[in-house]
């Protein structure tokens, strides 16, 4: 799935799937963080694993 939609920590997940973190809404690195999550429709989205941070999430699968 090419998709490119991102959504924030906080928001609820429009589908099912694996989301990885594109971006810190700090703007700061996320270099590291390389996590997929696995979150259910209707789930929020976590902060980011690696930093605690809220983060902009992509859907990966």
């Amino acid at each position: 799935m090419a998709n490119n939609q991102t959504y924030k920590t906080g928001e609820k997940a429009p589908e099912s799937g694996k989301y990885k973190v594109k971006s810190l809404v700090s703007g700061g690195s996320s270099n590291q963080d390389d996590t997929e999550v696995k979150v259910e429709e209707g789930e929020q989205l976590p902060p980011s694993p690696s930093s605690n941070e809220a983060a902009h999430w992509v859907k990966v699968s």
